[in-house]
């Protein structure tokens, strides 16, 4: 029974997988070659993260494939509805990572409100000589508390986001087709916890009155969700996070508002052109920037093996 990790797995996944009789290979193969590789080693179960394509084509041709498994949340990169169709298991782990995207979120966000994400790239490279020009540049930064939150999609990842910032003592709004109201809990080291509702309202209301923006969305299959038009409504100043899928953002328009003010600063872990991002978005001065990495932290992706692995076990009934 092999099972295909093709874009990695942790070790408590490979583990879990091989003590139940399963043989986990975790070799990269190039997309190209993906198809022709599951046929011939009749491979069962392919794993991936958003870097493989499971398209018609491998589900079509390749009859040993019986489950497809994405490590995350968002399965854009499969053909989900039509891979149930045929008959393969889709699953994947959608409350495995939400802790470690939403503090990337205020990694990200408290980067910005001190400047941290350029004055990390110039005090190694003049902090000796100009100290103190820095340190003026740098004064004005900005609290987070007390400051109004609009969480843009309110699912798993969006209401762990709301937890950070409840406990930070921020205003939380949010906006969310499919959610009305969400019920947050926020629970303290000692057990103690507080119970808060939040009503969601439309996009604009939320665009209109946040101080900070994070985006908690699917891929657009259309055009962008924040544009220069919704960058008109927000208010001067306002900071603006996207940990969820790249293109939700129009980058020339972001750059436009940064470059105006009406942006404060952007975090960005996420990108149009994923593996190869704009030389503009990256370098930008008040852009703080991560490669993907929105669930790549070792507790998440300790549940993520762990999840797959029961998953494929309870599918395949191995006991």
């Amino acid at each position: 029974m092999k099972v295909l990790a093709n874009d990695g797995l942790d070790q408590s996944g490979i583990d879990a997988l091989t003590e139940k009789g399963f043989e986990v290979i975790t070799a990269k193969v190039p997309q190209e070659f993906l198809l022709d590789y599951i046929n011939e080693h009749k491979i069962r179960t392919v794993l991936v993260r958003s870097a493989t394509q499971v398209r018609k084509d491998i589900i079509d041709n390749c009859p040993s494939l019986e489950i497809i498994g994405r490590g995350g949340v968002g399965m854009d990169n499969i053909d989900v509805d039509y891979a149930r169709e045929k008959g393969i298991h889709v699953i994947n782990t959608p409350s495995a990572s939400s802790e470690s995207v939403a503090e990337l979120v205020f990694a990200h966000l408290f980067s910005g409100a001190r400047f941290l994400q350029d004055s990390n790239r110039k005090m190694p490279l003049v902090g000796d000589t100009e100290f103190a020009s820095l340190k003026k540049a740098y004064a004005a930064g900005i609290e987070l508390k007390g400051k109004t939150i609009g969480i843009v999609g309110m699912g798993r990842i969006g209401q762990e986001v709301a937890k950070i910032a409840l406990g930070l003592g921020m205003r939380v709004i949010a906006a969310d087709n499919m959610v009305g109201k969400a019920s947050i809990k926020v629970t303290f080291y000692n057990n103690q916890f507080i119970n808060v509702e939040i009503e969601t309202e439309p996009l604009i209301e939320v665009l209109k009155h946040a101080d900070f923006i994070t985006l908690h969305v699917p891929a657009q299959k259309e055009g962008f969700m924040i544009g220069k038009s919704e960058f008109d409504m927000m208010k001067n100043g306002v900071a603006i996070v996207n940990c969820s899928r790249g293109g939700v953002i129009d980058e020339a328009a972001l750059i436009e508002a940064l470059d105006s003010g009406k942006v404060r600063f952007a975090g960005l872990d996420v990108f149009i052109n994923e593996p190869t991002p704009s030389k503009e978005i990256i370098n930008h001065s008040k852009i703080s920037v991560t490669p993907h990495t929105g669930a790549s932290t070792l507790e998440a992706q300790d549940r993520i093996g762990l999840s797959l692995a029961e998953q494929i076990t309870s599918i395949l009934q191995i006991q």
